[in-house]
């Protein structure tokens, strides 16, 4: 059973998802996770920066760069192009509706490289060779499954992507089941510079992956999902993680990022456990 310690409602685009309004808070859910327990030396690093203790993450190949390590010592590769490299793609392997795995299966291959990847030199999400992204084009990531799987991953890819590239408009609304009325906030918040250029240098080295996810509601047309993300924190030497709920709706042959609940804000939550979650 999840345990929670207080929750948090936090205004990100409108949507909870891309070009945010502030992007400072587009990685606030870290900074929160950390509650300012990162060392000086830490958050001045460079993205991807590992400590001495930290394993070596092993070789690069042609299509990555020398693979990093996070804060925890976890390997994340650092794909030549920013935008990522899609694995190939098997859908023999996704779930099937009705079998014990359809919600509860982490998409397949729990590791390996390319399965976590730093994108734009920032945020790191997950790929997948059963669920997608099949093909990327520009900054976008497309052709997630139709599947609880495809809806976690696709969801989490296009939060970060849109979040690392805030004035991209042309990238919000493609991925983004975006509103009239959010796009013209959008654009008047851009015309008075109020919109960054990217993501502060400073949060990029704290984008680390998420560890775990769960599928809170799935549908044809819309699925819900959490995600938590470890923290540096502990209670009583146990470790804690920050969640966050995100929603996706199916539309035109792909999953769009949309509203959790309408009100058009991201749900951040302190979590003691991720017992019943899905690890990735």
């Amino acid at each position: 059973m999840v345990s929670r310690r207080g929750s948090g409602r936090m205004p990100l685009a409108l949507m909870g998802a891309g070009a945010v309004i502030s992007v400072a808070l587009a990685a606030a859910l870290t900074v929160t996770a950390l509650r300012d327990n990162a060392s000086a030396d830490e958050r001045g690093a460079a993205p991807g920066t590992s400590s001495e203790s930290n394993p070596d993450p092993g070789p690069a190949t042609a299509a990555f760069g020398n693979p990093e390590t996070d804060l925890f010592g976890r390997r994340v590769d650092v794909p030549v192009r920013a935008t990522g490299v899609v694995l190939p793609q098997y859908p023999d392997q996704r779930q099937q509706p009705g079998t014990p795995g359809w919600t509860a299966a982490a998409p397949t291959p729990a590791n390996g490289e390319g399965v976590w990847q730093r994108l734009f030199g920032g945020p790191v999400v997950r790929f997948s060779a059963s669920d997608g992204p099949s093909r990327i084009d520009g900054s976008a990531a497309l052709g997630f499954a139709h599947t609880p799987q495809g809806a976690a991953l696709a969801a989490e890819q296009i939060y970060w992507r849109t979040n690392a590239n805030p004035k991209d408009r042309a990238l919000l609304t493609r991925l983004v089941d975006v509103t009239p009325q959010y796009l013209a906030e959008y654009d008047r918040l851009v015309s008075e510079g109020k919109v960054s250029d990217r993501l502060p240098d400073k949060l990029r080295p704290l984008l680390f992956a998420s560890d775990a996810f769960r599928i809170e509601s799935y549908a044809d047309d819309f699925a819900k999902v959490q995600f938590a993300r470890k923290a540096r924190e502990t209670v009583d030497g146990q470790p804690t993680w920050v969640g966050m709920r995100l929603a996706v709706r199916w539309r035109d042959g792909d999953w769009k990022l949309t509203t959790v609940t309408g009100d058009e804000r991201v749900q951040i939550e302190s979590l003691l456990s991720i017992e019943g979650w899905t690890q990735w």
